[in-house]
């Protein structure tokens, strides 16, 4: 190290370690994994160096433990001044944990190193990357001409949405995109499609990608809205410099490819990239010959190594490149504009089989009105006004929007002649607050209903969809599932019900109640409860249908829902699903309708927010620093359990993937004073936290009535002494295992709620909901 001082400063560092490339290779069903790694070397000084390079590969242990599974350590000698290519030896392991997107497994993750040591200088430079050990493959399926994808050898049905940036201002950050993400995984999606009139992302947004199982969908920078479409037709060669569009490229493919989340490349949004540009990218992106094969069982290693070059030394060679987003098994697969649609539909027109003709839609997108609170806090005074509702001579109804939500982008809630006027099926808006709840009410069954229907057609018809959009970069009120701010629309959560891995649900257009098992082994000795409640609370309608056995990778039509063909249907009502296991009345999958008979709408719901249902609410905060972690048990108290209703508990079963920790996955135990807390792995995990606050805390919400419990949401807020009106106090990102749910007579929830305040700042929780709208209670 003494020689070191003596040299120019930039010269400290005689040996750079540039773009190393992480390749992993599958043989006999995934048991023999051969890790390929080629990187770029460069001597900076005037005199050959001779080097020491390691390569590492350790896994995380519990704690602050890793377990190293492999080290490395070659010998190369660099010219002066010169840059070369060297490829490792390839690293052999034996049934390693591999790594699966959201709903199918575990995110596993190995950590690999690789550290230059300079004879006379130590460590000149080193380079350090997550590595996920996985094999993602795709064909066009025959039988819906859709675009198929597999990892690891198994189909995976996309559920996923359209991304545009995390910021329009380009204020990127690794706590947002943190944020981000966690919100796409926690609404049960596989996959991301950066869009291309974005960008690529930092490499924080892929690596949380990497952490939560969202698979990447990552297109250039070509879009049909600029270049070449349009009348007058639009820049119809593209980009304007070729050459640094192509140096941009390469450029980017080198920054990404070691990200296991990163599924394909895609040449351009609705367009494909100019000739020359489209070219070079194909030939860059070729496959290598290993991953060209579907099957999962190569020739050996040890034969193949002398026929192909090493994966690593490919520019990638993993992934497929396919020339643009409506090409090769999307949309119609030839580049006719044949996504969407982007507008408000009929909610159970998604099953029918008249709607979307097509296996694999990029793009479907709808409304996305956000919480009044946001309007409030993101636009001035006019842009408070709702729309104006007209009348028309056909009987629909037309939404004029004020000027600031037209510049917003707003989408209505009806499509005159199609569609009649979603919001007003539950009475004319009276204010903001009144159009945002019912908007809200909207968009849960909107986005409930549009993924339902893909999925009733799981491979049948359809292998994925994309949702235009997940999130805005800026304040827009077109398709989102949460608002700039970071406050997630009811539409989040019906996605997050729609997209379980394992969901019970209504055919909307046959009535027949359906199990969808996206999982890879069979599920057997459930049962389903299904129940009907009305306005007055009576449950007209109650059905097991135990001894079901449900397939991997398949939908399954169990009865139809009798209800409301029996007498006497009550105009509104509404319809309870669960699936459960039958040895413990553990719940897989719960989901909660309301409906109205055909031809009618929810007017009646209108004079049913007056009905004051009592609640108990039950509560222990766990704190570290600024972070909290709340459990919340709620309970409708308006009526005591039915004994005939076995899982009024809610008690969830634990996830069966393995997958990331998920609250809403935790199985009860009962403490000894008979309070019932969410416990096992919930308490493991809280043992880290340095504070709780002190036992349970109990509110209750009192009324006479009994019913239906209906929509139900927190908030948490800031407590403020000198809080004005209209002030935004919300307290935002808030992490919540629900929302906008409802409670039957007699049945409780958990939810639990995670988020950091901000210094000097006590946050209180509030509960809303469709009978509790007059200002809320603050619960805790």
């Amino acid at each position: 190290m003494r020689l070191g001082k003596m040299l120019p400063h930039n010269m400290l560092r005689p040996v750079k370690i540039i773009d190393p490339h992480l390749v992993s290779s599958f043989f006999d069903r995934y048991t023999r994994v051969y890790l390929h790694a080629t990187t770029e070397l460069e001597n900076r000084s005037a005199w050959v160096a001779e080097c020491s390079l390691d390569i590492q590969v350790t896994t995380e242990l519990e704690g602050s433990l890793c377990l190293m599974e492999h080290l490395q350590t070659q010998h190369v000698s660099i010219p002066p001044g010169a840059r070369i290519q060297y490829t490792f030896p390839q690293l052999f392991f034996y049934k390693p944990n591999l790594w699966w997107p959201n709903g199918m497994g575990k995110q596993s993750l190995y950590n690999v190193s690789i550290t230059v040591d300079v004879k006379g200088y130590g460590e000149s430079d080193s380079w350090g990357h997550l590595l996920g050990f996985r094999k993602i493959e795709s064909h066009i399926d025959s039988a819906t001409g859709g675009r198929l994808f597999k990892v690891n050898g198994q189909p995976i049905f996309i559920r996923g949405g359209n991304w545009i940036l995390s910021d329009c201002l380009l204020r990127l950050s690794k706590e947002r995109y943190k944020t981000d993400i966690k919100f796409h995984a926690d609404m049960n999606l596989n996959m991301i499609r950066c869009w291309g009139g974005g960008l690529a992302e930092r490499p924080e947004f892929y690596h949380y990608c990497d952490v939560y199982g969202l698979l990447v969908w990552q297109e250039f920078w070509i879009t049909g809205d600029v270049d070449g479409r349009g009348i007058p037709v639009s820049n119809p060669n593209g980009p304007l410099d070729h050459a640094l569009f192509m140096l941009c490229a390469r450029d980017t493919v080198k920054l990404l490819r070691n990200h296991p989340s990163l599924a394909l490349w895609v040449g351009g949004n609705e367009q494909v990239p100019p000739v020359d540009i489209n070219t070079a990218l194909k030939n860059d992106l070729k496959l290598h010959p290993f991953f060209e094969n579907h099957s999962g069982n190569a020739m050996p290693v040890e034969e193949s190594s002398t026929a192909f070059k090493d994966p690593s030394q490919y520019l990638d060679g993993t992934r497929i490149y396919i020339q643009g987003s409506m090409w090769d098994g999307f949309a119609n697969g030839k580049g006719d504009f044949t996504d969407g649609p982007y507008e408000i539909q009929n909610p159970e027109d998604f099953f029918k089989d008249g709607f979307y003709q097509y296996g694999f839609n990029p793009e479907v997108g709808s409304v996305g009105m956000p919480v009044a609170a946001t309007i409030r806090a993101t636009m001035p005074p006019e842009g408070w006004q709702i729309p104006l509702f007209k009348k028309l001579s056909n009987g629909y109804t037309e939404e004029v929007p004020n000027p600031i939500w037209t510049y917003h982008k707003y989408i209505p809630y009806s499509k005159p002649g199609k569609v009649h006027d979603q919001i007003e099926l539950y009475g004319t808006p009276t204010d903001l607050d009144d159009f945002c709840l019912k908007a809200q009410l909207v968009n849960y069954i909107q986005y409930r209903a549009l993924l339902e229907g893909w999925t009733s057609r799981m491979w049948s018809k359809y292998t994925g969809v994309l949702i235009w959009k997940t999130q805005n970069p800026w304040s827009g009120l077109r398709g989102q599932f949460y608002d700039h701010l970071l406050d997630q629309t009811a539409g989040f959560y019906g996605c997050r019900c729609a997209a379980e891995p394992i969901h019970v649900q209504l055919n909307l257009a046959t009535y027949f109640i359906e199990v969808v098992n996206t999982m890879s082994e069979e599920l057997s000795n459930v049962a389903i409860e299904a129940s009907v409640w009305d306005l007055e609370g009576a449950c007209p309608y109650y059905k097991v249908f135990d001894k079901l056995s449900l397939p991997p990778k398949k939908v399954v039509a169990i009865s139809e829902l009798k209800y409301p063909k029996s007498k006497n249907p009550k105009p509104v009502y509404f319809v309870l699903l669960k699936l459960y296991h039958k040895s413990n009345y553990s719940i897989i999958s719960r989901n909660f309708y309301w409906l109205h008979l055909p031809g009618g709408d929810y007017k009646l719901l209108e004079p049913y927010r007056n009905k004051k249902i009592p609640l108990k609410i039950t509560s222990k905060t766990f704190i570290k620093g600024s972070t909290y972690e709340i459990e919340m048990k709620v309970q409708n108290k308006s009526r005591k359990p039915d004994p005939k209703i076995l899982t009024f508990k809610n008690n969830y079963a634990s996830r069966h993937d393995e997958g990331d920790f998920d609250m809403s996955s935790l199985e009860p135990i009962h403490d000894e004073t008979g309070e019932k807390q969410r416990a096992g792995l919930f308490r493991r995990l809280y043992r880290q936290f340095s504070r709780e606050t002190d036992g349970l805390k109990v509110a209750e919400v009192n009324g006479p009535d009994t019913g239906v419990a209906f929509f139900l949401n927190f908030s948490i807020h800031a407590s403020k002494t000198d809080h004005k009106e209209g002030e935004d106090t919300r307290i935002l990102p808030v992490h919540y295992s629900d929302n906008y749910f409802s409670l039957v007579p007699g049945e409780e929830m958990s939810i639990n709620i995670s988020f950091q305040v901000p210094q000097g700042v006590t946050p209180r929780v509030t509960l809303k909901g469709w009978n509790y709208h007059r200002g809320g209670h603050t619960v805790l």
